[in-house]
């Protein structure tokens, strides 16, 4: 399985429970993530590692400390590297920070409640690909938050960067748990999101009066996670709190599943479509398994992944690196690990 010196896993031991994790997406950066801890407590770190090519290990290069654990950690989406090179991450608030050589200094916290001491937790967010100007906050109050950047001049002295709300807006009956911008329509402008009602709704930010419900748990389960497919916007993926399957939606065939992805033995936690193919997803389970699917055949079956890989423990997170498609990237326990696919 070797290709030359090329190993097909390399592996990296945090010194805590790692939930949240990304791959940056920067040309000269190529084996960076940026790791989230999960400790109880109000005391979490984030770091950020990368492959030593030479050695084939993979280095801590810089940690600092976040209040709680990180929901969820994203590299600004700019793969020409034309921004700063800027992180974010929620937990009570959205912080963007801004990575340096050394050291990691946080730019700008963004709080919508300002009138209040009181914060309700960001469940997860999500960076505009089209438009890093833009992002998107869900959070338990039943709300989404879109957020404006300024990043300022790369000219001369770099500006800080600060935020503003563009709009807020309710967007379930109960707790927002994801949110996630559609590539249709240009990119900018769609976004759904889904939560303890069970329901998956679509936004337009140009006709925020009225959303579109593409889907309802049948059994009115929380849904937890959404995710795009990267190449063909008509598809999502979703699952429910504790479900063992993953269901994929058509937007243009609301309320009914194209496929369900169900061979997994214990509660899904993570999904993460190619970047690079509309049909291949991957799935990721507390069964240790990271399972990888072809869709293709849809609307028929599907009823068997095509790549199976299990953990040495319950996999919380997984992600497929969208500039290096050869690689997923999976979290159990305190490890971190990178698959060539």
């Amino acid at each position: 399985m070797s290709h030359g010196k090329r190993k097909e896993i390399y592996k990296y031991e945090a010194p805590w429970t790692v939930y949240a994790m990304n791959w940056s997406v920067r040309p000269d950066k190529r084996f960076r993530l940026a790791l989230g801890s999960f400790v109880e407590e109000y005391n979490n770190k984030v770091q950020m590692v990368g492959l030593e090519e030479e050695s084939s290990e993979f280095v801590c290069r810089n940690t600092f400390d976040h209040p709680y654990p990180t929901t969820k950690i994203m590299w600004i989406p700019d793969t020409k590297g034309v921004y700063p090179d800027l992180l974010a991450t929620s937990g009570d608030y959205l912080r963007i920070w801004r990575v340096g050589d050394t050291d990691t200094r946080l730019e700008c916290l963004l709080n919508n409640n300002k009138n209040s001491d009181f914060c309700a937790p960001l469940t997860s967010f999500d960076w505009n690909e089209v438009d890093p100007n833009l992002l998107g906050t869900s959070s338990i109050d039943t709300t989404c938050t879109i957020w404006g950047l300024e990043t300022g001049q790369v000219l001369g002295r770099v500006n800080l960067v600060s935020g503003h709300v563009k709009t807020q807006l309710i967007a379930h009956d109960k707790e927002v748990y994801d949110i996630a911008f559609s590539r249709a329509g240009g990119g900018r402008d769609m976004f759904a999101s889904v939560g303890a009602d069970g329901s998956v709704r679509m936004f337009d930010l140009r006709h925020l009066e009225h959303s579109t419900i593409i889907y309802e748990d049948p059994q009115h389960l929380p849904l937890l996670r959404l995710c795009w497919n990267k190449q063909d916007p008509n598809y999502l993926a979703t699952m429910a709190m504790d479900g063992m399957e993953v269901v994929i939606l058509d937007v243009r065939v609301p309320c009914t599943p194209v496929a369900r992805l169900s061979n997994h033995r214990a509660c899904v936690n993570g999904i993460a479509w190619a970047p690079h193919s509309s049909c291949h997803i991957c799935t990721a389970a507390d069964d240790h398994q990271a399972l990888i699917w072809d869709i293709q055949q849809m609307p028929r079956a599907i009823e068997d992944p095509i790549l199976a890989y299990t953990a040495e423990g319950e996999i919380n997170n997984v992600q497929w690196a969208s500039t290096q498609p050869d690689w997923i990237s999976i979290c159990y326990n305190n490890c971190l690990e990178i698959l060539r696919v």
